[in-house]
């Protein structure tokens, strides 16, 4: 059965729901933030913010696809599309944000993954989240960044002195 309220939800909000919930200047400055965690570390790290699921993957969502299902799929999906999963290192992790459905997924490159539980992941998942409850959103975001900056500079530190390309926009995508 159709959720119509999920569904009225999806068609509802859109990219200017997205700016709306991060602005230039916020998006700005998590980008500086990014940028400074990956100079402590090897790895790389994407943040995407979306308004919520096109209709033909809303569609799908039911007893035998559920909504979990879908938004971890979604993930998925900007993770390849952003070029997270092609780095040197094998250690990007994208920060994924669904705001029509107040969905979080995190998604490490499998160098990462292998070396980080999830539920260490879910801990900083349900951290942000809690922030994300109490309306304090680039609070929430800024503490899941230096989080999985911590993860990142205890299992690929950055060795001083050496130079690193940026391999990945620090910028904030927002969809």
């Amino acid at each position: 059965m159709v959720n119509l309220s999920r569904w009225l939800r999806h068609l509802w909000l859109d990219l200017s729901d997205t700016r709306r919930a991060v602005p230039d200047d916020l998006a700005e400055r998590l980008a500086r933030r990014i940028a400074a965690s990956e100079g402590r570390h090897t790895g790389e790290v994407r943040l995407c913010v979306e308004a919520s699921l096109p209709p033909g993957e809303l569609w799908g969502v039911g007893p035998e696809r559920p909504l979990a299902q879908v938004v971890r799929e979604r993930a998925l999906g900007w993770f390849g599309r952003m070029g997270v999963w092609d780095t040197e290192h094998n250690n990007g992790v994208l920060i994924y944000l669904l705001l029509a459905e107040h969905a979080i997924e995190f998604v490490a490159d499998r160098a990462l993954a292998e070396r980080v539980p999830q539920d260490q992941w879910q801990a900083i998942v349900d951290r942000l989240s809690h922030r994300l409850r109490a309306g304090a959103l680039e609070d929430g975001l800024t503490q899941a960044l230096e989080e999985v900056s911590l993860l990142l500079v205890s299992h690929f530190p950055a060795e001083p002195g050496a130079a690193r390309a940026n391999e990945l926009p620090d910028c904030v995508a927002r969809a």
